[in-house]
């Protein structure tokens, strides 16, 4: 059964069917009014709504012969759930936009929303509205919502001379298992899995916020750029020491087996979404957050107090397919 099949009424029912998903741990969801209205009604309890959209176009950000529907569900969740904790704050709610052809497999669509609820749940949020459109190409678009729990918003903007610089999460797993992908392999794994669905450390962004971090980024577009972007902003260089970061043994195996500098992966493969954020020096680091770097006077980033002379910088939208 397609979408012909079931016309947007009939699809927008089988949907909403498949977002009732337990919340992780038991806890309580801000959606006041969920899906079925003109509007969805979330409560905001700190007075302000952080807010951002993400779209993800087949063939530039994720393939159906690669990735699961429940896959690309949880991967489109994720990207925007980081961006919310890469804030500091507490991700409440999701509304999405499905632009699908009509011959899409009905059970496609209903496999993507369960994988959008179950990665909404496991951060206490919920799929709260979206729409439907027929579309030539599947498109998928993502809009997330937050509460700051009456913090301040931890932006790129206030990194400062002398800051430690610190991650959270993984880094060039995601790039090895597009790589591996594109060419014609599907393992090993753990890799592979990766690109097809990351794993977020959500909650590191709460605990940066909580022990005072300067500034914070997702690292959607590959550590190099968005680093980047925290340098532009504050107006400081950002120097990350390459022993600090971990090499497992299957990336160094796959690195080793497809020719490719395993480094360019972790410095520059973006869709991890792991966090990276800058610490007063006198902070004593928690959780998964540990050291990768120091800010200092200056701009840009760099590598052990050199550029990166890699062609490859990090994802640009224009210049960069999946497949």
């Amino acid at each position: 059964m397609t979408l012909a099949h079931t016309g947007e009424f009939g699809l927008i029912e089988r949907v909403v069917e498949r977002l009732s998903v337990p919340l992780a741990g038991g806890a309580g969801v801000d959606m006041l009014l969920g899906p079925g209205d003109d509007a969805a009604v979330v409560r905001a309890p700190d007075g302000r709504v952080v807010a951002c959209t993400d779209v993800l176009v087949e063939g530039r950000h994720f393939r159906r012969d690669w990735s699961s529907p429940l896959d690309v569900g949880h991967r489109a969740a994720a990207a925007n759930l980081a961006d919310i904790a890469a804030m500091g704050a507490r991700p409440t709610g999701l509304l999405v936009g499905l632009c699908a052809p009509k011959d899409l497999p009905v059970a496609w669509a209903e496999e993507f929303s369960l994988g959008l609820a179950e990665e909404a749940a496991s951060v206490g949020a919920a799929v709260v509205g979206g729409d439907t459109v027929a579309s030539p190409v599947l498109t998928i678009a993502v809009t997330a919502l937050g509460d700051l729990e009456n913090r301040a918003p931890v932006t790129r903007a206030g990194a400062r001379p002398g800051d430690i610089i610190a991650l959270a999460g993984r880094l060039g797993w995601a790039a090895a298992g597009y790589t591996i992908l594109s060419r014609g392999f599907r393992s090993p794994g753990l890799l592979v899995n990766a690109f097809r669905r990351p794993e977020v450390p959500y909650a590191a962004g709460i605990l940066a916020a909580q022990l005072g971090a300067t500034s914070m980024i997702d690292t959607s577009d590959g550590l190099i750029a968005d680093a980047g972007h925290i340098a532009k902003a504050s107006g400081v260089r950002l120097d990350l020491r390459r022993s600090y970061f971990e090499l497992p043994t299957q990336m160094a195996d796959s690195a080793n087996a497809l020719g490719v500098d395993p480094y360019e992966w972790i410095l520059t493969g973006g869709e991890d979404h792991a966090l990276v954020a800058t610490f007063p020096p006198d902070v004593m680091l928690g959780g998964a957050w540990r050291e990768i770097g120091v800010v200092r006077e200056g701009e840009g980033v760099t590598v052990d107090g050199a550029k990166w002379t890699s062609a490859a910088a990090g994802w640009d939208h224009f210049r960069t397919d999946v497949g």
